[in-house]
């Protein structure tokens, strides 16, 4: 028997079937037609915000990371909730202008952009988070030619990384951003060369569940900011802080205290560097206020057995919820927390199964030797933790497959 993680606070069961946003699992699945389901529960995703807003200093803007989970009505949704939106790529940006959240408020990170990406962006008034001093270059010659001012911040790759984050995006040789004693002479050219510079974006790393060592790495990021700004000889307009909010998707994780780390970033804002005093600062969040709200349902083909195991194979897979298989950055697979939605409040068996996928590859596994209730044919199983990186980030053309169906509530 192998533990799975625990099931987010927020679900319960009615006579025995899965309460999504207050609504039985298998009536939803109903409502759009068939499984696999993604089913988002606005409602969590606005409880966080009010979280959020009710431990972070008043100064700190909340910024939406749209890759986390880019569905359409939740993006219309978080418009108004949220103070931004930040992207990495074209269709990211077509995403966030068809929400209806400002331009201003909408900033695009990401190596590798395209010139027509940029082009875009520039043409329609969002910020670019440059990540090299070509692509600094190139953003200047197109602003030029299209006859706009570009909105230009520059990604830092700061000398130090979050520590025990699930992946790191600071620190050493990246891809990402430009390094931090490269950074200062490429803020300095885009203002000589007519750009409107819209201040650092600073990303150390993600899915953090320590609030001393997400404290520590925010105080050396506004130190880095004041810094490069110093050198510059300009107040940045916004200090965009990262994120590294993480949730507890595995056994042993436990839930992420923000609290003391807005009393930190309070105490931190009260007595910030001269250069950093009519700065605007934010934290950009993806996982973290949406992950929790969403459950991934898929229903039981088929229950064999193999040598003594029991397989549990179901109509969706890895090509859906890729991270729920371990095959999203993990290092050693884990099992997400899962349970039969329709025996929601069922004790297990006492024999472990195993819940397959209907992908030809043995690595289309979403539950190993998991204690679930008797499983049986027609069975309704539910993932949860499927709100990020769950759709957009799996391989949904693998093998031909149908896609998901999504639903919001609320």
């Amino acid at each position: 028997m192998k533990p799975m993680g625990p099931i987010p606070p927020w679900f319960a069961a009615d006579e025995g079937m899965l309460l999504i946003g207050g609504c039985g699992a298998a009536s939803l699945v109903d409502e759009a037609g068939d499984t696999p389901l993604f089913v988002y529960d606005m409602a969590i995703v606005e409880a966080q915000i009010r979280r959020f807003r009710d431990a972070m200093p008043g100064r700190i803007d909340l910024h939406y990371a749209i890759k986390a989970n880019p569905y359409a009505a939740l993006l219309t949704h978080m418009v108004g909730q949220v103070d931004g939106f930040d992207i990495a790529s074209g269709g990211e940006l077509a995403m966030a202008l068809a929400s209806g959240m400002a331009p201003h408020a909408i900033s695009f990170a990401g190596p590798g952009k395209r010139d027509d990406e940029l082009s875009a962006a520039i043409f329609a008034g969002v910020t670019i988070n440059l990540e090299s001093e070509g692509e600094g270059r190139r953003a200047l010659a197109i602003a030029d030619r299209i006859g706009k001012v570009p909105r230009l911040a520059v990604r830092v790759n700061p000398d130090f990384d979050l520590k025990g984050s699930g992946m790191r995006m600071g620190g050493g040789a990246k891809p990402f951003g430009v390094d931090a004693d490269r950074a200062a002479a490429l803020a300095r050219a885009m203002i000589d060369g007519g750009a409107d510079w819209r201040g650092w974006h600073l990303f150390a790393g993600s899915q953090n569940l320590d609030p001393l060592a997400i404290i520590e790495t925010q105080g050396a990021t506004i130190a880095l900011a004041a810094r490069l700004s110093d050198t510059v000889g300009a107040t940045p307009p916004l200090v965009n802080l990262g994120g590294g909010f993480g949730l507890p998707y595995f056994p042993g994780d436990v839930p992420l205290d923000i609290r003391p780390i807005g009393v930190a970033l309070d105490s931190a804002l009260e007595s910030l560097p001269d250069i950093l005093t009519d700065s605007h600062f934010a934290l950009e969040l993806g996982r973290w206020l949406v992950g929790e709200a969403g459950v991934y349902l898929t229903r039981v083909i088929d229950v064999k057995i193999s040598q003594g195991e029991t397989f549990i194979v179901v109509d969706g897979g890895l090509h859906h919820q890729l991270a729920a298989s371990g095959n999203f950055g993990t290092v050693v697979r884990r099992n997400y927390p899962i349970a039969i939605a329709n025996r929601f409040d069922t004790p297990a068996a006492s024999d472990p199964v195993t819940v397959v996928g209907c992908l030809c590859t043995p690595i289309d596994r979403l539950g190993d030797k998991v204690a679930l209730p008797p499983v049986k044919e027609g069975d309704l199983i539910a993932i949860f933790l499927a709100g990020a990186y769950g759709a957009t980030a799996s391989p949904a053309a693998f093998l031909g497959h149908p896609s998901p169906r999504e639903l919001l509530l609320g």
